[in-house]
């Protein structure tokens, strides 16, 4: 999944209104902020083999630190409690964070091949593989983003232009790369794929930029 993991950040905004929208994508991506630092480094592996599945040509043969079940659990323990240390009384606010980091593994195990590792020594891989049936594939993860975003626009309010058109500025930057994600040709390397990964460090950077003139809707329980 690519937006189905920022629908869950989206969303996340109901239950965590203190924490800021980059933060939620940082924790949402997490372990695809991870693995490309390993891949350059040669830790973690993958493949480009066109009709590996029907929506990517990626094939995943080694990546356990960044996307195995139990990694994430670590990395996302670690994120929350560092965010505990940083905020007092943000108790329910680092659940949530947690929460949204470890969902990356199981929306993964929705669409990726059998090739999801539990633990480091990847003896079980699992995966339902819905990247093979790309109009369910495609249709979910649209709906998940359309969901997560109507929660976001609902849960907060605008402070600015800035907050108006930045949400939806956001929302077609991450559609345009979705749909070229799939309407694309291959990529041309292994390296061009790890070092394009790190725009994903602009989608966080653009979360922390629009959540700053948003803030979060006082529901009104008289």
């Amino acid at each position: 999944m690519f937006i189905g993991h920022f629908a869950i950040a989206l969303g996340a905004k109901k239950y965590a209104p203190q924490v800021s929208l980059g933060l939620l994508f940082l924790a949402c991506q997490l372990a695809d902020l991870i693995w490309p630092g390993l891949v350059l480094l040669g830790i973690e592996t993958f493949e480009i083999e066109p009709g590996n599945t029907a929506l990517t040509p990626l094939n995943f043969t080694h990546y356990p630190y960044s996307h195995s079940l139990l990694a994430l659990s670590i990395w996302s323990t670690l994120l929350a409690g560092l965010y505990s240390l940083l905020r007092s009384g943000g108790k329910r606010a680092a659940m949530v964070i947690a929460l949204v980091a470890v969902s990356h593994w199981f929306l993964d195990f929705l669409t990726h091949r059998p090739d999801m590792p539990i633990t480091f020594n990847e003896e079980t891989l699992v995966g339902l593989g819905l990247w093979n049936f790309p109009v369910t594939a495609v249709s979910l993860e649209l709906l998940l983003f359309s969901l997560g975003v109507w929660i976001y626009v609902r849960q907060t309010r605008a402070l600015n232009n800035i907050g108006v058109y930045g949400v939806w500025g956001i929302v077609l930057f991450l559609l345009t790369i979705y749909l070229a994600n799939i309407l694309g040709p291959p990529p041309p390397s292994v390296t061009v794929v790890a070092w394009s990964a790190q725009a994903l460090w602009l989608l966080v950077a653009l979360g922390f930029w629009v959540d700053r003139h948003r803030v979060p809707v006082v529901e009104d329980r008289s």
